[in-house]
């Protein structure tokens, strides 16, 4: 995977990323196209990576109103307002899920080499898992890590789908000589972004995630559409054979990120086990569902109370499989309590 000249961010934050296919010559018709503690100002969760193979241009499903000629005005009506219900609903990325083997040293890991915070844990017993949250923030107004185990499980699949986490910090080498002296691994010594002028770096947890270090100051931002996010930017790589589109749901310097990435000639990932999912916040999990099926969407879980928690939640599949789900918004404030 090639190293990402990722969209500037306040200066520390996290980012995740996605690999994808190529991306529309109208960046908007992409499919997705709709802080930390007081004492912690300087990181935040900024963006994630995963990989995309279908073509980006499947707008209907992540962003972008649906067209075409319905076969009755009724239809018509119905299908305008759920859609109109996607742009207006209050959403946010609340947290991401992958799975560890290890809840307890990987939370030590996170907080004493990134500073991260632990705001809550959890187990469930009868499920046979645990979680444990993980920020720069309150929950309530920040991205967070989700961590699971699951009971006797020391070992998952990373697979190549899965690209990396990225924290953005305002001295990358202080970051990484913190991570060395705390025996973490370092994959990347700090240094120029290839092709640029960032300071970047790269370090593994516990498990063998990835995280990307980078140095940035702020900047602010927007986003799109069927996931209700706004498309941020898209920039074309051709010297690296690569394309990345940075989405979301309000400024990257204040907001949890999406990046998806295109290298070229790919036309699949092997996702693996480890990484799980994204959540995101909704007013209702019911109208969000059917605003997915409207777009062409895959509901792989009906909406409804998740057993032996009673948030209400419903999942679905991006155009690239990958799984993404919504949570109500009250039901998540509650959790908090």
């Amino acid at each position: 995977m090639a190293t990402l000249p990722i969209a500037s961010v306040s200066s520390s934050t996290m980012v995740f990323s996605m690999k994808t296919p190529p991306f529309p010559s109208n960046p908007l018709k992409h499919p997705y196209i709709r802080n930390s503690y007081n004492h912690l100002p300087s990181r935040r969760l900024a963006l994630f990576q995963l990989g995309s193979v279908s073509a980006i241009p499947q707008s209907e499903f992540l962003g972008s109103i649906v067209s075409g000629k319905s076969e009755n005005t009724a239809t018509a009506i119905k299908e305008q307002d759920a859609l109109n219900w996607v742009k207006n609903d209050s959403r946010r990325m609340l947290h991401v899920v992958y799975r560890v083997g290890d809840l307890e040293k990987t939370i030590k890991f996170y907080t004493e080499c990134l500073g991260m915070k632990l705001s809550r844990k959890r187990d469930i017993p009868e499920e046979q898992y645990s979680n444990a949250f993980l920020g720069y923030g309150p929950e309530d107004s920040h991205f967070a890590v989700e961590l699971t185990y699951n009971y006797g499980v020391d070992k998952y699949n990373i697979g190549n789908g899965f690209g990396h986490f990225g924290v953005a910090v305002n001295d990358v080498s202080k970051t990484v000589d913190l991570v060395k002296a705390k025996g973490g691994k370092v994959t990347r010594d700090p240094g120029p972004v290839k092709g640029g002028t960032r300071i970047i770096a790269f370090i593994e947890d516990p498990d063998g995630y990835t995280f990307e270090l980078l140095e940035r100051k702020p900047t602010p931002e927007p986003l799109c559409q069927a996931f209700g996010m706004e498309l941020l930017r898209a920039k074309d790589n051709p010297e690296y054979k690569y394309t990345t589109a940075m989405m979301g749901y309000g400024p990257e310097d204040k907001n949890a990120v999406l990046e998806l990435t295109y290298n070229y000639g790919v036309t699949e990932y092997d996702k693996g086990n480890g990484y799980a999912q994204i959540a995101i916040g909704t007013d209702d999990v019911y109208k969000t569902a059917e605003a997915i099926k409207l777009c062409g969407g895959t509901i792989i879980l009906e909406p409804g109370p998740l057993p032996g928690i009673n948030t209400k939640i419903t999942a679905c599949l991006d155009p690239d499989g990958w799984k993404s789900v919504f949570v109500d918004n009250i039901d998540f404030l509650k959790e908090l309590e």
